[in-house]
């Protein structure tokens, strides 16, 4: 019996390069799981499965996994991320794309405890638009922390001391206020809480 449907793009991953950045940002905790779906895919694809296989394999659809292979075969893995909708040529390359992606998740600035646009774009060498389309293309947000950072005040403890006293020993017909604390960013206990 003949096979109905589309045929499937053939998909062969060029050189060895490729294979590798696939894999590692399939294996790389910090990358966004969009990002690491679409490389799941072109790797499954590229052992020569069909789109209906793969998408049963990855929790995906068949459109989708056919809409990943073809763009990769066009774009290679510049064509993972989200396409421009319109506008001019590319100017940047594909293998500009995946170095920047790399650089993002593998490094840290000297100084600062993350990527702006600015320091990614000086070091890079792109323009800070162009790092910035890269980073929504692929879901990237190197200034969002994952992790609680302590106050480096020299009177924090005396401020959590005062504040803390406020709640547990309020003054008489005082009313205490708490205003929700910015991310990443310690509240004073003279601004967290007011007594009427």
């Amino acid at each position: 019996m003949a096979r109905t449907g589309r045929p499937k793009v053939a998909l062969i991953l060029s050189d060895e390069e490729e294979r590798a950045a696939l894999e590692g940002w399939v294996r790389r905790h910090s990358t966004p799981q969009a990002w690491a779906l679409r490389c799941r895919i072109i790797l499954a694809c590229a052992e020569g499965a069909t789109n209906k296989d793969v998408a049963a394999r990855l929790g995906s659809t068949p459109h989708a996994v056919g809409r990943w292979r073809a763009r990769f075969v066009e774009h290679r893995i510049a064509g993972l991320g989200n396409m421009p909708r319109s506008g001019g040529p590319r100017t940047v390359i594909g293998e500009q794309v995946a170095a920047l992606v790399t650089r993002t998740l593998e490094s840290a600035p000297k100084n600062p405890t993350h990527w702006s646009t600015r320091s990614m774009a000086r070091q890079t060498g792109l323009s800070q638009s162009t790092v910035s389309r890269v980073w929504r293309a692929f879901g990237l947000q190197p200034h969002r922390s994952e992790t609680f950072e302590l106050s480096t005040d020299p009177y924090f403890v005396d401020k959590v001391h005062d504040a803390v006293g406020l709640y547990l020993d309020p003054p008489e017909r005082a009313l205490v206020f708490c205003v929700d604390e910015k991310s990443q960013i310690q509240a004073g206990a003279a601004d967290d809480a007011r007594s009427v």
